[in-house]
């Protein structure tokens, strides 16, 4: 399948290994790392004025950056119009930045291609490909061996066809192309993986048990993993969340929801049996993962039909608030 945005979760895991090993830092300035996003702009109406504050890795992480997700921007057609498909994942993360910011950072909350910024610095500091670092630190050490980024020229016999759901009902789409891909040679942080549920299920039990994966191996502390869970948003910017998402009763942490409120976020306007503190998050495809570390419990619910509301306003809270039933 492709996990589109639950690759989200192994950035972000990637990234508090760095955190721990004290290589970098939350609230170091993302231009320490790539100097392109040093001196930025923000739009303001019709004017543009220079950012109020560097932004910084916390920004990113918590998708209060003043990125968008907008893959036709300026910046990165130039690129891939420049480098073709051997535009790398540097080249075209410093492209994201011709153009202003959308707010100043740490304002507002905007989902966005932020974590894929994220997978450029990852590459910086540890000095190795963003899939390499992975395969290393994430891949191995938890046993995940069907997980891989998607390349146009790999082809997988297994890879489950793509559904979109229409007014017609859910169809299938052609071809397999997950739209992430801007090059060949890009590793989208944010949404380029390819995996099964088997392996993520892997992961998802290692952050639901303080860090320690089935294999025994320890892939990070229950702190970063509190850190992750951590709501990051003020009001301000819960607000954005909830206006442009939905997600009732959630906040948003290092770079995954976290439950807040159960009692805002149950079905049929009626409170959560879940309690405070679940958190992961899902895919374009309609998948998701949850966990709950208080219940070293994990859930790993793998589908491949885009374009489907009805899996986020229903049937993962309901996924969710089955893990509660008695």
């Amino acid at each position: 399948y492709l996990m589109f945005s639950m690759t989200k979760i192994q950035t972000m895991t990637a990234f508090m290994q760095l955190c721990e090993q004290g290589k970098i830092s939350l609230d170091d300035p993302v231009g320490k790392y790539l100097p392109a996003y040093k001196n930025l702009t923000v739009r303001e109406g019709d004017k543009v004025v220079p950012a109020n504050k560097p932004l910084l890795m916390r920004h990113l992480c918590s998708m209060q950056s003043g990125l968008d997700y907008d893959l036709r921007r300026p910046g990165i057609l130039e690129t891939v119009s420049k480098y073709g498909e051997a535009a790398t994942t540097r080249q075209i993360v410093d492209s994201f930045v011709k153009s202003p910011l959308l707010f100043h950072p740490g304002e507002h909350f905007l989902y966005s291609l932020s974590h894929d910024v994220v997978a450029a610095v990852i590459e910086v500091v540890s000095g190795m490909a963003f899939s390499e670092y992975l395969r290393k630190n994430i891949w191995e050490p938890v046993g995940m061996t069907r997980t891989y980024f998607y390349k146009k020229s790999i082809v997988e016999p297994n890879l489950n066809c793509q559904h979109i759901a229409t007014e017609q009902g859910i169809v299938p789409m052609s071809g397999d192309a997950c739209d992430y891909q801007i090059s060949e040679a890009y590793e989208s942080g944010g949404a380029g993986l390819v995996s099964c549920t088997g392996d993520y299920a892997l992961l998802a039990d290692a952050l639901a048990n303080g860090g320690v994966a089935a294999t025994g191996k320890r892939i990070l502390t229950p702190e970063s993993i509190e850190t992750i869970r951590t709501n990051q948003l003020s009001d301000v910017s819960r607000g954005d969340m909830f206006r442009t998402m939905g997600r009732p009763g959630y906040g948003y942490g290092i770079g995954m929801q976290i439950l807040l409120e159960p009692e805002l976020a149950g079905l049929d306007g009626k409170p959560s049996p879940a309690t405070k503190g679940v958190f992961g998050w899902d895919g374009a495809a309609g998948s998701c993962t949850i966990m709950v570390p208080e219940r070293k419990t994990a859930l790993v619910f793998v589908i491949h039909v885009r374009n489907l509301g009805v899996a986020y306003s229903e049937i993962h809270p309901k996924l969710r608030d089955l893990i509660f039933e008695e």
